[in-house]
């Protein structure tokens, strides 16, 4: 086997888990989910968190997101994509779950939840902000700093709860 041929063997696995960016309609919809997602489990925990953290928390997540469906509503516009309507199904599940718990649960698994939704969406606009097209990429940068702050307040929130 030639060199060309182990490496590319080698680097094939490692290129099929990098991620690619979706076509911008794909992100859009996506990213509009996340936002609708986001803004149902921060008014639950307006309204439900154990503590003044998690209640504080929820409007973050509530005021963040509706800035992001403003900023995306242009893009929005131009690939002509209707506003997604409701939630991903992960947040549907969760905030069945959350129904359940109070106090210091119901903030552990919110925090728990923020963590891994805002993982996952930094990955996501990550991805569209390093290989989108220009304009669905640049939302993508603009919103990362947001994503991440959330992300860390997740992590506090799970910090404060234990």
């Amino acid at each position: 086997m030639n060199r060309k041929t182990l490496l590319a063997l080698m680097l094939a696995p490692l290129a099929a888990t990098a991620a690619t960016a979706a076509t911008p309609q794909t992100f859009l919809r996506q990213a509009g989910l996340t936002d609708n997602s986001e803004i149902e489990l921060g008014a639950l925990a307006e309204a439900r968190g154990g503590s003044d953290a998690a209640r504080e928390a929820g409007r973050m997540l509530q005021a963040d997101h509706r800035a992001s469906q403003r900023a995306a509503a242009p893009l929005l516009a131009r690939y002509r994509v209707r506003p997604p309507v409701g939630v991903m199904p992960e947040a549907r599940t969760e905030m069945r779950r959350l129904q359940g718990l109070r106090g210091r649960a119901f903030d552990r698994e919110l925090a728990t939840f923020n963590i891994a939704a805002h993982t996952r969406a930094i990955a996501m606009f990550q991805a569209q902000a390093r290989s989108g097209d220009r304009g669905t990429a640049a939302f993508a940068r603009a919103q990362l700093p947001v994503l991440r702050h959330h992300l860390q307040m997740g992590r506090d929130l799970l910090r404060q709860s234990r």
